[in-house]
Formats: C-alpha cells, structure tokens, sequence
C-alpha cells in the first residue's frame, strides 16, 4: 500500500546537468529494486510535463512507511549521494489522487522493423519497405529517461507515460522501474 513518499531531488552541478543526474539515480534504483526483487516501491515524477516534454529534477518514491525506511537503509544511492537531497518520509496529503504511472514503448526504428520483417517471412529488403513506410515510425511524444542496458550496453529511452486520474487507489505490484500498468501511485 502507498501510504508513504520521499522526495529525492538531483542537483546539477556545472559538470552534469539534470537529466543525466536523473538518469543515473534512476539507473541505480532499478538495478537496485531488481537486485532485491522489490515490487512495493512504486515511482513518480511530480513535475511531470508532456508539453514540453520533462521529467523535472525530483524521483518521488512510494510505499508504505516500512518498506520506504528499510529501502532507504540500503546503499542503492552509491555514487551519486552527492547530487541528491532527500526529503523525509511523509504520509500522504489526504487530498491526493491516484493515477498509474507507466511505460511505454514505441516502434520508432523503421529499418529495425524492416528486418525483422524480412528475418520472420523471408521478404527482401525492397518487399519490407514497401509494406513497412517511413511514415510507420512512431514518433514519441512522452517524457523519458535515458538509461543503459546493463545486459548488451546499449542505451535506450525509457518512456514514462501516466494514467487518467482516479478518485480511489488501484492495488499491484510495481516492476523493477517502480513502475505499472494496473497500481497506481498517489498523485499531488
């Protein structure tokens, strides 16, 4: 249950801007939620914006008061302690709404696509253009984070998309982003 939040705001120095910070803390709390095989913290991003397209400098994290102190005593933050400041553990305001905060994936790469197509049904390369456009691409209009596979070393952009809000909270686990398709999280 997500009675409880903590807010964890990076701070830019001259070296390192804001998105980088968060998405090396975000990097961290993922190998870290992984690692310990955690579903009970879930994440947010209090200021959150599509238009135009940020995530903010503060990692919100919810629970329940438990889980947030014991979660808090583990080194997970290595390596950039620095950069933080960290709120205390509060409940959450009474005046709270809930919302599901996810990811989402898009079909940007066409070519990726075209070879995959050309790999399942035999196709050749002009056979998968013409049935996979250029205009097939997705084009991703959410606020993300940049992370790095920590399997194949590849970066990638993980997309944050919110749910409509809700007037009573959903249960569920969360995945080891802090994230969802069915919880939700306290909003505010």
């Amino acid at each position: 249950m997500t009675t409880h939040y903590l807010d964890l705001t990076v701070l830019p120095d001259a070296e390192t801007g804001v998105a980088a910070l968060l998405g090396a803390l975000y990097d961290r709390l993922h190998r870290a939620l992984a690692q310990h095989q955690r579903n009970d913290i879930g994440v947010s991003f209090p200021q959150y914006s599509v238009i135009p397209r940020n995530l903010g400098d503060t990692l919100r994290l919810h629970g329940s008061e438990t889980a947030l102190q014991q979660w808090m005593h583990t080194d997970w933050q290595r390596g950039v302690r620095d950069h933080l400041r960290s709120s205390d553990i509060a409940p959450v305001p009474a005046y709270a709404i809930h919302r599901v905060v996810g990811r989402r994936q898009f079909q940007s790469n066409v070519e990726r696509l075209r070879r995959r197509r050309m790999q399942r049904k035999g196709e050749s390369a002009e056979q998968a253009a013409r049935a996979i456009p250029d205009s097939a691409a997705d084009k991703p209009h959410l606020p993300y984070v940049h992370l790095r596979s920590h399997s194949t070393g590849q970066a990638y952009c993980l997309f944050i998309q919110l749910g409509p809000p809700q007037s009573t909270p959903t249960q569920g686990a969360f995945n080891t982003y802090g994230l969802s398709q069915h919880a939700s999280i306290p909003w505010f």
